[in-house]
């Protein structure tokens, strides 16, 4: 006797409407956003400018002093402020483009532009990988490319140089080498943008290697004219060109690392992952001198700036307070030192995305993939 199979029931437009609605809502931030106050999102052009045209100044003070002097001892100082300066002119740079200093689109697009030309960063460049994929998708596994975790599987697949390399790039000391060759090099500079951007990063590209170029032909004729020998000049160009971009890459490397990797963040399988997870829970709120924030622009106050990337700079911490005090126990935050940057660095090597948790290399290498089971016959 046959049987009538039953039609599949037909999904209403209401139901529709609330099934979405329900897959939004978990792990919503739209609680948080509702506490953050509306004065938070307040950025007068002048204050932006401000900060910009400081920070201009500072980092001209420390080119002066990277030129003017040649001794070790004295041009260290000045590398160290020229670190953080173009550091400070690069988070301008990056708040900027998030939209959070100007009402002006053109006004955002100009001090970008500049802000990030002491750091070598491509503007739109930066705008795609960074707006678009990392805030949309923080922490989560395969999407989120930014000190994303390998997996013991994909450790043990590497080579011997690839191994060590990923051994250096993973400490403390490496991290700058990482920040250089994954993000700056890989992404921004040699990438195949999508047919969308391809033309506005293109045009970037060559800005940034104009700028660097003219910096390095200034220097070559102001050397040639001066009589100077052929390991002075290289030492001129170096010390006011290449040092400071390389001190740059350390510093950003390792205030990325620590904005998302702790033993405590999560790394978080695709479809396990909610904006909650990335954007309350995925990064830090880090606490740092004043003599360090006057430089960094409380880039260290991290979680609100993910929860709403419209906030500028300058409001994060009243941000933060408003967050903490609706969600109490929620947000890392913590005093940042560096000996917990070395030990973070000690113990997030890879990640085991089935458990959520950090594994050490001897405990990658010590595992055994699972035996094939041969197919039946």
């Amino acid at each position: 006797m046959a049987t009538t199979m039953s039609p599949a029931p037909v999904e209403t437009d209401a139901a529709a409407a609330d099934r979405k609605d329900a897959k939004e809502e978990r792990g919503s931030l739209r609680p948080v956003l509702a506490v953050i106050p509306e004065e938070c999102y307040e950025n007068p052009t002048w204050k932006g400018l401000a900060y910009f045209a400081r920070d201009l100044v500072l980092y001209g003070v420390a080119i002066w002093g990277l030129f003017t002097f040649a001794h070790p001892l004295i041009v260290l100082p000045f590398l160290v402020l020229a670190a953080l300066t173009v550091s400070g002119l690069f988070i301008v740079g990056h708040d900027a483009a998030h939209g959070a200093l100007f009402k002006s689109e053109r006004l955002a697009s100009i001090v970008g532009h500049v802000a990030m030309l002491p750091g070598w960063h491509v503007y739109e460049g930066w705008k795609l990988g960074h707006n678009r994929v990392h805030h949309h998708y923080t922490v989560r596994q395969d999407f989120d490319f930014v000190w994303h975790p390998y997996t013991a599987e994909q450790y043990r697949a590497m080579n011997r140089f690839q191994r060590a390399r990923h051994r250096f790039e993973w400490s403390w000391a490496g991290a700058g080498m990482y920040y250089l060759r994954e993000v700056w090099w890989k992404r921004m500079m040699v990438g195949e943008p999508p047919k969308r951007w391809q033309a506005k990063i293109r045009r970037d590209r060559a800005i940034v290697w104009a700028f660097v170029a003219a910096s390095t032909l200034a220097l070559l004729a102001y050397a040639v004219s001066a009589g100077l020998g052929v390991l002075a000049t290289g030492w001129l160009v170096t010390r006011v060109v290449l040092l400071p971009f390389l001190a740059f890459n350390y510093v950003i490397g390792s205030f990325v690392h620590v904005h998302h990797i702790q033993p405590g963040i999560r790394w978080w399988k695709r479809r396990e992952w909610t904006k909650w997870h990335g954007q309350m829970e995925g990064t830090t709120v880090l606490r740092v001198s004043p003599v360090l924030n006057f430089f960094v622009h409380w880039i260290m106050v991290h979680v609100p700036h993910h929860v709403d990337v419209r906030i500028p700079m300058y409001h994060l911490e009243q941000a933060t307070e408003a967050m903490e005090d609706a969600f109490p126990g929620v947000i890392h935050d913590e005093r940042l030192r560096f000996r917990d940057f070395m030990a973070n660095t000690r113990t997030c090597k890879l990640y085991d995305f089935d458990e959520g948790r950090w594994l050490s290399y001897a405990e990658a290498l010590a595992e055994t993939p699972a035996p094939e089971v041969p197919a039946a016959a």
